[in-house]
């Protein structure tokens, strides 16, 4: 599987962002989509997460509100729109996926199978 993350860049505080996740090779039955992200100096931490069939969707809190997760299974896609960006949203995102994300762990890195190379976003102040 391999999957291929874009539409990262330079944007102001208060912009919006959208990113794209491309997925190609194995198809999966069932399977949980994320975005997680890496600012520098730190761990990579959970951002969103979509399932399969769109019934069960997590945010953390910085994100509610201001982020939105959606999905494409026709182009095997997940997107991750960002409104309202802020400084502290600088980072590396990176996409995944899971095929035995439980409702518990659908944060945690160790429950992604595969991920893509990241896509740099910054917000300028």
């Amino acid at each position: 599987v391999q999957l291929q993350a874009s539409g990262g860049g330079l944007v102001q505080v208060g912009g919006s962002q959208r990113l794209s996740c491309a997925a190609s090779g194995r198809a999966f039955r069932r399977y949980t989509l994320a975005w997680f992200r890496q600012a520098p100096g730190k761990e990579r931490d959970f951002v969103a997460a979509i399932n399969w069939n769109g019934d069960n969707i997590y945010y953390t809190s910085s994100a509610l509100g201001r982020f939105t997760i959606s999905s494409d299974n026709a182009e095997n896609a997940v997107y991750l729109q960002m409104n309202s960006l802020k400084p502290e949203d600088t980072a590396i995102y990176y996409c995944a996926v899971g095929t035995r994300v439980t409702s518990t762990r659908y944060d945690r890195t160790a429950s992604y199978d595969y991920w893509g190379q990241g896509t740099q976003v910054t917000v300028s102040s």
